[in-house]
């Protein structure tokens, strides 16, 4: 009888505890989600450049309006989609690039694969990030880091709802995949948003602050730290709930050691897998299971034929 008393004790307080840390989390973006507040009715003024023909996938270089009440601007993205001939429902990904190798700091990064996709029933939004632009790291002014973070999630909110906006797309199954800046960026956008799926983020660090400081400092750290507070990766995650993730990691990667993949990981809610490929650096173009693997978790996730 004291057993299942006590038992039943426990198991009050885990639910009390569990409870208690679901609110913390829904509060987060309750007080946060108006400091990413855009005109989500604005029409996107797409402008489209030029159009290529890949088989029987289009590929699209456009340009989409992003509006807040004070601002507006365009972002640069490849709109990639199956033939017009086909009108069965798609999936949406949103892809978002890495800061790297100057090659593929950009929507080219996963073109490749948003074209393979497409073939299986994909329409892909992938966008230029504010990091497209060159020596955009070394260039940047510290002091505006919040401001110009702040108008990177809006923008990324924005392109889910153009991936959502287009006819054929399904918008029960929308996914992400980004990596690096992208993924940490990407979590927040997947957060505020709470319509996803699923997603890949690929090594993603827990903290802006942990890449903020590599080649200079700010005027004032503690001031630093107390505007970006609101964007800490780990708050975001804790508050996601829904979409299914699959994190993937590398086990030499010199940005993202051991302890900050598992911190990222941990960080995260249910549904949630992680895989480390040892020999892969932090660039995560090898071995060619890296991809093999995130394109098998899209076709069961987002259902894809």
């Amino acid at each position: 009888m004291r057993t299942s008393f006590l038992g039943r004790v426990i198991g009050i307080l885990m639910l009390s505890m569990a409870w208690g840390s679901s609110a913390r989390a829904g509060d987060v973006l309750h007080e946060r989600a108006p400091l990413f507040a855009y005109e989500a009715a604005a029409p996107f003024d797409v402008k489209g450049k030029s159009s290529e023909l890949c088989g029987m996938v289009c590929v699209d270089d456009i340009s989409f309006a992003v509006a807040t009440a004070s601002e507006r601007w365009t972002v640069n993205a490849y709109l990639v989609a199956p033939s017009p001939e086909d009108a069965r429902p798609c999936a949406g990904v949103l892809w978002v690039h890495w800061l790297g190798d100057p090659a593929t700091t950009s929507r080219v990064q996963f073109l490749d694969e948003a074209v393979a996709l497409a073939e299986r029933g994909v329409v892909s939004v992938l966008v230029d990030a504010m990091w497209a632009k060159p020596k955009w790291y070394r260039d940047r002014v510290l002091e505006e880091d919040y401001a110009h973070s702040v108008k990177q999630v809006i923008a990324l909110r924005r392109a889910l709802d153009l991936v959502r906006a287009q006819p054929r797309v399904d918008s029960a199954r929308i996914g992400l995949v980004a990596h690096d800046y992208g993924a940490m960026y990407g979590t927040l956008a997947l957060a505020l948003d709470g319509r996803m799926k699923a997603a890949v983020l690929i090594a993603a660090t827990p903290s802006f602050n942990d890449w903020a400081f590599f080649v200079k400092k700010p005027t004032s750290m503690d001031e630093y730290l107390r505007q970006n507070a609101p964007l800490e990766i780990v708050d975001y995650l804790g508050a996601l709930r829904g979409p299914s993730l699959f994190m993937q990691f590398a086990g030499r990667d010199e940005y993202v050691p051991v302890e900050k993949a598992e911190a990222f990981f941990a960080a995260a809610n249910e549904p949630k897998q992680k895989r480390v490929y040892p020999e892969a650096g932090h660039e995560m173009t090898q071995p060619a299971e890296i991809r093999a693997d995130r394109t098998a978790w899209l076709v069961r996730e987002l259902g894809l034929r």
